[in-house]
């Protein structure tokens, strides 16, 4: 077993859980309550979801790999994909000059990179 690759997908796991729990309330709610037009907050909710389902995906892959080393490639694309979200969360901030209270999320994702990244060396 990969200790590092399970760590990985319960930081995963932990940062879905945020997500619903925390960001639900915060975030998904008064989009799903906003006075934006219809597609707008149909599809802002989507992503919304989309991000859940895609953190519960990494989990797995993380999981996965951490008991079968064949899973490994999942695991690598999931890492990249958590390396993607903290520079995009990272670059986002800068561009709408958001403190890091207002966009933590790259904490997380980088979070999981920096124990994937061991665990995925041969």
């Amino acid at each position: 077993m990969n200790l590092w690759l399970l760590a990985a997908s319960l930081a995963s796991l932990v940062t879905a859980a945020i997500h619903a729990v925390v960001g639900g309330p915060q975030v998904a709610a008064p989009l799903a309550a906003s006075d934006l037009g219809r597609v707008p907050r149909f599809t802002a909710l989507y992503v919304w979801h989309m991000v859940t389902v895609l953190l519960l995906g990494m989990t797995g892959a993380f999981a996965a790999a951490a008991w079968s080393v064949a899973a490994r490639p999942a695991a690598a694309f999931a890492a990249a994909l958590a390396a993607a979200f903290a520079l995009l969360s990272v670059g986002l901030g800068l561009r709408v000059r958001a403190t890091a209270r207002e966009l933590p999320q790259w904490t997380l994702f980088t979070l999981i990179v920096g124990l994937a990244a061991p665990g995925l060396v041969p």
